[in-house]
């Protein structure tokens, strides 16, 4: 099983999870993503929502884990089988929130090629891209160096 560290620059990420950090509690507290549940029978709606939610906020926990004192003290980041999946939810529920909140405005073309000259961007949209940017690179380098084997494929 492979396992894959990845060597960040502190000043550039640093900022990057500011922007992760200030909304986690709002991942916390509601789904990344509202639909998919009104076919469900409406007894086990509650519950399946309880559950999605209590798993998103494991998925982003796991992911601000990533970068803990040590990630501070070496600028390294690890992926393995252990955390992988859990890693790319969390990146994909986090952009999602980043898109809604953030990134309306831009488009689907311009989140999917990162095409935009940032310097016209206002800030906090100007974090928010560059924050989606980052999460987006976690999950190609994910998905590119570990086995189909984690990713259930």
């Amino acid at each position: 099983m492979k396992r894959i560290e990845v060597k960040l620059a502190l000043p550039v990420v640093a900022p990057l999870l500011d922007v992760v950090r200030a909304l986690a509690p709002d991942l916390r507290a509601r789904r990344g993503s509202p639909g998919g549940l009104a076919d469900l029978d409406p007894d086990f709606q509650e519950v399946w929502a309880d559950d999605l939610l209590r798993g998103q906020r494991d998925e982003v926990d796991a992911l601000l884990g990533l970068f803990d004192e040590t990630f501070f003290q070496e600028g390294v980041v690890a992926f393995d089988a252990g955390n992988a999946e859990i890693i790319l939810r969390a990146c994909a529920v986090v952009r999602l929130r980043l898109r809604e909140k953030f990134l309306q405005e831009l488009g689907d073309e311009v989140l999917e090629t990162g095409d935009l000259e940032i310097a016209k961007v206002a800030e906090p949209a100007r974090r928010a891209f560059m924050c989606y940017l980052f999460l987006a690179t976690l999950q190609e380098l994910i998905i590119q160096h570990l086995d189909e084997g984690i990713l259930g494929g």
